[in-house]
């Protein structure tokens, strides 16, 4: 199992209850790869510093993560397919990468 951070920016005009439901399909791909949810960070709507996808702001979220290979393969996937996910990144957290 190895440690990640995974920030994400879903877009800024769906309300509350879609952003949970994008944030809760998600994290439920690690959780049912054997993976666990260390800590989940909702920085709230802030605007781009440029226009991503004809957009000007986004719903920021952090999430650090405890997971296989194929958690966090599964997880990038469904992000990527996503229409309400505009951006992701993921980092091995500096412990995994010595």
């Amino acid at each position: 199992m190895k440690k990640y951070e995974i920030m994400y920016i879903v877009n800024a005009s769906l309300d509350d209850d879609q952003f949970q439901k994008v944030t809760d399909r998600l994290n439920n791909t690690i959780t049912e790869n054997g993976g666990t949810i260390d800590s989940f960070d909702d920085w709230g709507i802030k605007e781009f510093a440029y226009e991503i996808d004809h957009m000007k702001k986004g719903h920021y979220a952090v999430v650090n993560v405890t997971t296989n290979n194929a958690g966090i393969a599964e997880y990038q996937r469904l992000a990527r397919i996503s229409n309400s996910v505009v951006r992701i990144m993921v980092l091995k957290t500096e412990d995994e990468k010595k």
